[in-house]
């Protein structure tokens, strides 16, 4: 048996063992575009390490094997053969057998349309499923497992971003986009998707997906927005890296093929939503997680994105900027107020934002169709979808 490079070895049951499996002609659904449109509730039996490398938005990890199990199986299979790593997979899982099943019943009884799936469809899901059978339950399992549902939704998203007609919000820095984005139901927030504000200072307290979850997650945001007979696909402008995210290129080449809808606001409105996010509602955030070491453990994340820029802003700008920073944090310690850091925000969008942002417009080739307010942005959209 030749191993892949994503699924070791995880064979623990012997060929009369998975034929007498196969003879109960248990359930397989290959219905995957349902699965998305239900959100129906998937059990992901492979591993924890795999679940981590990337999974479904629906789907919970209550492994048949766990990461050790597995990885000593995959030992003597590699040392001893074949024989071998069945009889030690039969005698590691057999004791927690009764563990395992408990987990997956207790999942079923919350979720009873619940499918389940291991990478290929293969043993694992099988034996899973067997094992439900003698406790009472009949579920079904997906037809190719977590690689065929997988390979649906990359096909599926290139297709919809091929075909649809997409429209891409774009705006200075702190326009305002999301906010009019979140206003639209044709609308896909692909920052949300990707948990990243989608700048150098876009980090969440919360980490951001692993890449394969957010390609997942986005497959299932574009095949119901598919579903709904939309005009219009409508999406923030976005360089291809959201965070460390990146879309795929099919999906972005595709996405790049749109029209470009320019989002007009006045600097200081500008400023307030800036500070509003960045400062304001990250502060709170942080408060939540690090308590009375929110404050400072902020500051020092925020100084580490002036860092990263600090090239792009030559040090001129960057010493004006970190001083107007560090000055407005120390008021803030002193008086608890924050009013005084919208003066450096009010820099940073000057210096920096808006010089690349007109660099970008510039070079870009995207066909602009509609400038306005944001009330202006949306009466257009409504107009366009008569």
């Amino acid at each position: 048996m030749k191993l892949s490079s994503t699924e070791e070895f995880t064979e623990i049951g012997t060929v009369d063992e998975i034929e007498a499996i196969n003879k109960l002609d248990l359930p397989l659904s290959d219905d995957f575009r349902s699965m998305v449109l239900e959100n129906r509730p998937l059990i992901d039996v492979r591993a924890s390490v795999e679940f981590l490398k990337g999974a479904f938005p629906t789907a919970i990890n209550l492994p048949l094997m766990n990461d050790e199990e597995r990885h000593l199986i995959g030992i003597r299979y590699k040392e001893q053969g074949n024989a071998s790593a069945v009889q030690l997979g039969k005698k590691l899982v057999e004791p927690v057998k009764h563990e395992r099943v408990q987990a997956w019943l207790e999942f079923v009884k919350k979720h009873p349309n619940a499918y389940l799936y291991c990478f290929r469809g293969g043993q694992r899901s099988q034996i899973a499923q067997a094992w439900l059978k003698e406790a009472g339950i009949t579920i079904p399992r997906l037809k190719g497992g977590y690689k065929a549902f997988r390979g649906f939704l990359m096909q599926e998203s290139e297709k919809i971003t091929n075909e649809s007609n997409t429209l891409i919000i774009g705006g200075r820095t702190g326009s305002g986009k999301t906010i009019l984005l979140q206003k639209l139901s044709n609308s896909i927030d692909l920052e949300g998707l990707a948990n990243h504000r989608g700048s150098s200072f876009g980090n969440f307290i919360t980490a951001q997906p692993a890449q394969i979850d957010f390609e997942d997650a986005l497959g299932f945001a574009l095949i119901k927005h598919a579903e709904q007979k939309h005009q219009h696909l409508i999406i923030e402008d976005e360089s291809r890296n959201i965070g460390k995210m990146n879309i795929p290129k099919p999906l972005y080449d595709n996405f790049r093929k749109g029209k470009l809808i320019i989002l007009h606001t006045p600097m200081k409105e500008r400023v307030e939503i800036t500070f509003q996010e960045y400062v304001t509602e990250a502060l709170k955030s942080y408060k939540v997680s690090y308590g009375d070491a929110s404050e400072q453990m902020w500051f020092n994340d925020a100084n580490k994105g002036l860092e990263r820029i600090k090239k792009r802003l030559g040090l001129e700008r960057y010493v004006m900027i970190t001083t107007a920073f560090t000055e407005a944090f120390l008021e803030q310690e002193r008086t608890a107020k924050l009013e005084q850091h919208k003066e450096w925000i009010e820099m940073l969008l000057k210096e920096y934002y808006d010089p690349m942002y007109d660099y970008q417009i510039e070079k870009s080739e995207m066909p602009i169709v509609f400038e306005g307010s944001a009330d202006e942005v949306l009466a257009y959209i409504k107009f366009i979808l008569i």
